[in-house]
């Protein structure tokens, strides 16, 4: 039902956004600029693909907007969820016999409210869709409780489905979703659980959120803080997440922090996407502060449905926020072409772009793969050496491969994977990723490996690991491993990076460690060098080494130390 009497804050914005939208707003509602080519499964004839206007291929005309109205849609357990609602002039793009449009569902992002669309809702229905984009329960104006993409948001999806089917022009058989944030981890679970979706474009979301707090079994104590914040001033969590977040921060009951979240994960519901058939684009930041892009590349491989990969350097949501002004995006393009093609069925041309995209730091340079494992075409092995990384010189022989280095456990090395939100948003706008001054870090509370320089460079693509031998003095722990791009001057920026905690081990006894980084896909220019570096203790995380003990880092002929480097 539509609303009768919004607050007095949101009579005012929507008082200005109608007159925005009585006026034309150009950057969203001119002719639609298709993003790059989407493919179908492998294997499968795909349907037509979107490709970008400068191939000569045809876009959906633009209809217009006939209406922007505020709407209150009734929900589970008596919430009501504020929404906005657009729809496209009758008659234009996507309008089938009956008069009616295909469907665009936008649950807001996390903190956000339904207003946050806006601009992108227009461009939607300028091309043709019913827009409905909504404030997920709990933040703002809509009831509840904050769930955090629990079992109430889940069913909240289908809900506002059913409400614009029952109260827009809206196609049942032509249901879409895209959400940034949030939003983007909700359009995966809306997959998974109505079939009535057929494509979604998840913006900055997540595939396991389980990851997310505790990849490498590690506590992301920096990220929560900062979701905790964001939430406060709007939402209203409830106890499950409050127990949730405070048990994170506690150290205590986290195989209860695990199971809470795996339920709120669309990896765990990977066979019910692929069983509905819906077309998935995943639109992600290499160095995404909350959602590391190594849940979305395992997560985009289990895929069997109509899928597509876009990784760009940025933090979370960075890519996407230009779009949210009304600006030139090349992700939110993607999203629409994306859309065009596997809700409204738009005709265009063959698709020539393949289904992975990455744009590669620091160049800034675009390559495209058929497919995620097709990113890397090698793997070189490289000794971690007492001295020094890999060979002598590139292919000559390694130093001794057997050494033993002890380092302070929990103790800053002047190593660091940066500021949640920040650090990947400077790589992004100025090529300024974390940086050290390699000399300057403390080698007794880091190991640091350094190679020779190599004079063509290297393109590293994909998740490199690094593999050594632990003896700890306790028997819990936690090491982040450092990949880092070192100049002449011994200024490291970094390439990635990736925690790793154990626990259970006997003091005094190795154990083997294996370190996963953070995909990424990274030019080291030429005459440059690669350094590793191993510490116990990074802002980011909640360790386990306890202050004072002690971790050796080593290397024996029979299981020798070594940088697995996946390179293009």
């Amino acid at each position: 039902m539509e609303r009768s009497h919004p607050g007095r804050a949101r009579r005012t914005v929507s008082a200005v956004l109608t007159a925005a939208l009585a006026l034309g707003g150009a950057a969203v509602a001119g002719p639609a600029v298709a993003g790059p080519a989407v493919a179908g499964p492998a294997g499968a004839a795909a349907p037509p693909a979107a490709t970008p206007a400068a191939s000569g291929a045809p876009s959906p005309a633009v209809s217009g907007v006939d209406s922007f109205r505020l709407a209150d849609i009734p929900a589970r357990g008596g919430v009501v969820l504020k929404a906005d609602v657009f729809t496209p002039a009758p008659g234009g793009a996507g309008t089938d016999a009956r008069g009616r449009h295909p469907l665009v569902v936008q649950p807001a992002s996390w903190g956000q409210h339904d207003l946050e669309y806006v601009a992108q809702g227009r461009a939607l229905a300028a091309r043709g869709y019913v827009v409905v984009t909504y404030t997920v329960r709990g933040f703002w104006g809509s009831g509840g409780q904050v769930d955090v993409a629990g079992p109430e948001d889940v069913a909240d999806v289908s809900t506002v489905i059913d409400w614009a089917l029952a109260h827009t022009p809206a196609d049942r058989e032509r249901v879409g979703m895209v959400g940034l944030s949030l939003g983007g981890g909700l359009t995966l679970l809306g997959a998974a659980f109505d079939p009535r979706i057929k494509a979604v474009a998840s913006l900055s979301g997540w595939a396991d959120l389980t990851d997310s707090l505790y990849s490498g079994r590690t506590r992301h104590l920096q990220a929560a803080a900062v979701l905790a914040g964001i939430q406060a001033p709007t939402g209203r969590p409830g106890p499950g997440f409050t127990r949730v977040l405070d048990d994170l921060f506690a150290d205590r009951d986290l195989p209860d922090v695990v199971r809470w979240a795996d339920t709120r994960s669309p990896a765990r519901y990977l066979d019910r996407i692929n069983a509905n058939g819906t077309a998935v684009l995943l639109a992600n930041a290499w160095g995404d502060s909350f959602f590391n892009p190594g849940q979305i590349t395992d997560f985009y491989q289990g895929l069997t449905g109509p899928k597509r990969l876009e990784l760009r350097p940025g933090d979370h949501a960075s890519q996407e926020f230009t779009g949210l002004l009304g600006l030139d995006n090349a992700t939110w393009d993607s999203a629409r072409a994306w859309l065009d093609q596997y809700v409204m069925g738009a005709p265009a041309a063959p698709d020539r772009s393949g289904r992975v995209e990455l744009e590669v730091r620091p160049t800034g340079a675009h390559e495209t793969h058929p497919d995620w494992r097709s990113v890397s075409s090698r793997t070189d092995r490289l000794p971690l050496g007492a001295d020094s990384l890999g060979a002598d010189t590139p292919g000559g022989p390694a130093d001794a491969p057997e050494w033993r280095t002890t380092v302070l456990g929990d103790t800053a090395s002047g190593a660091g994977g940066g500021v949640a939100l920040l650090s990947g948003l400077l790589d992004q706008r100025v090529h300024q990723p974390p940086t050290v001054l390699l000399p300057l870090l403390d080698r007794s509370a880091a190991v640091v490996r350094q190679s020779p320089p190599y004079p063509q460079g290297l393109e590293v693509r994909g998740a490199a690991r690094v593999h050594t031998t632990v003896t700890a003095s306790s028997p819990r722990g936690t090491v982040v491993a450092y990949l880092y791009d070192v100049g002449a001057f011994g200024v490291g920026r970094l390439i990635s990076h990736a925690p790793q905690s154990w626990s259970g081990r006997v003091p005094g006894q190795p154990f083997p460690l294996d370190v996963t980084l953070f995909p990424t896909a990274y030019d080291l220019p030429a005459g440059h060098r690669l350094a590793v570096v191993l510490g116990t203790r990074d802002a980011l995380y909640g360790g386990d080494t306890p202050p004072g003990g002690t971790v050796t880092f080593g290397s024996t002929a029979a299981d020798p130390s070594a940088l697995v480097l996946p390179l293009r």
